[in-house]
């Protein structure tokens, strides 16, 4: 009779399939229990074939099906990060410039499922409650207080031409007396000027400004004649006062009030129409640039003007025009240390140069007033101020570039 097995090369035996018993695939898959049942008994001592070793990317499959680990919204637990900025926010400008202020840019926002930071700011907005929303400022509102900002920043310039015209009628003790009440009451008008319209600054002006402020001023009147005195030997006697400056620069307050306002204006809007905060810094820095640009040229149309009554060195007061501008426009939009920085530099370069005149005189010390007395010789008193006030007004002037090219400048 034939064999109905086959011995293999390693001594198994193969039970040899009989016509017509093969089974289709389907009919085996119908038939779990009886294909498990008939492997089990012919396994023997063998492992059992319903248990299936782990294949090698059985883990990488499972959690491919089960999807990304971690949160099922993303932006969820960005929300209770930023729940109180989400909350006080207007709109979602605010919340957008916030994030950019916590280092959130549109990369960022491309991990939570967003294009940019803005249309993640626009969800936040929408997502979070809030009491009752602030209603945005009324166009009347601003039109009603417009002629009160044009008072307010024309009132130094009509002060320090009132006290000029005093100082020039009168002399001796009278004249004396015209000049402090001038001083005071332009002292006066700046302080009313800066506490309304668009150089406002509520909070922001650390106390140490003033005094800055307060030293380039007097330098501006006092310091091109004593530093001529010393390089000469002196003083003599009472060195000559220059007003002319301050006159300049006190009418260049209006220019000043209005460029500050067409840059906080456009940057808004332009705020308002961006899709990205690299599209916004890009349209920005032009602005900031032609705003910059305008002021300087009334400044120095302004000055030119005063120059036909009064003395008036024009490149150093338009130096430190361009200064005293880019220091309140940093601290209008938040950035008060770094208009100190810049306004305490220079405070520092004129100090430096009246202190090394002074201290050329000790033994053994007169290299110190040489580099000064070459320049007052070569270029004039003025020199001094105005190289140290425009370097310290490119300063800024690079740090404003970036700084206000952002959005979080914007929402206060």
């Amino acid at each position: 009779m034939p064999d109905s097995t086959d011995l293999t090369p390693a001594g198994r035996t193969v039970t040899a399939r009989q016509p017509g018993s093969e089974c289709s695939p389907v009919a085996a898959a119908d038939t779990p229990g009886r294909t498990a049942g008939a492997a089990a008994r012919g396994a023997g001592p063998q492992e059992p074939a319903a248990k299936e070793r782990p294949t090698a990317g059985s883990g990488t499959a499972a959690r491919a099906r089960t999807g990304r680990r971690g949160p099922a919204d993303p932006v969820k637990a960005l929300m209770h990060r930023h729940r109180e900025l989400c909350e006080r926010a207007v709109d979602p400008l605010e919340i957008a410039a916030g994030l950019e202020a916590h280092g959130v840019t549109d990369r960022t926002a491309a991990r939570f499922r967003h294009r940019d930071v803005f249309s993640l700011a626009e969800e936040l907005y929408a997502r979070v409650p809030r009491g009752e929303e602030t209603p945005p400022p009324q166009a009347d509102e601003d039109a009603a207080a417009l002629p009160a900002h044009l008072v307010s920043a024309m009132a130094p310039g009509a002060v320090a031409v009132a006290t000029a015209a005093g100082l020039h009628l009168t002399d001796g003790g009278a004249g004396l007396g015209v000049g402090a009440a001038g001083a005071v009451a332009l002292a006066v008008a700046l302080a009313w000027s800066l506490r309304r319209g668009p150089l406002r600054a509520p909070g922001r002006t650390m106390p140490v400004t003033r005094h800055l402020v307060c030293w380039l001023a007097a330098y501006s009147l006092l310091g091109d004649g004593l530093l001529a005195e010393l390089a000469a030997g002196g003083p003599h006697g009472p060195w000559p006062l220059t007003p002319g400056p301050l006159v300049g620069l006190a009418l260049a307050m209006a220019p000043a009030a209005w460029a500050a306002r067409l840059f906080s204006a456009q940057a808004r809007r332009r705020l308002g129409g961006s899709r990205g905060l690299e599209e916004f810094a890009a349209g920005t820095r032009p602005l900031l640039l032609g705003c910059v640009a305008l002021h300087t040229g009334a400044l120095i149309a302004l000055l030119v003007l005063t120059s036909l009554l009064l003395p008036v060195a024009v490149v150093p007061a338009v130096a430190l025009g361009l200064l005293l501008f880019l220091a309140r426009l940093l601290t209008v939009h938040g950035y008060p240390h770094a208009a100190v920085a810049g306004l305490a530099s220079a405070c520092a370069g004129e100090a430096l140069a009246l202190a090394a005149a002074l201290g050329g005189r000790l033994p053994g010390c007169g290299f110190l007033a040489r580099p000064v007395e070459a320049a007052v010789h070569t270029w004039g008193a003025a020199a001094v101020p105005a190289l140290v006030c425009g370097a310290a007004a490119l300063g800024l002037l690079v740090h404003a570039t970036a700084a206000l090219s952002r959005a979080s400048a914007h929402t206060t």
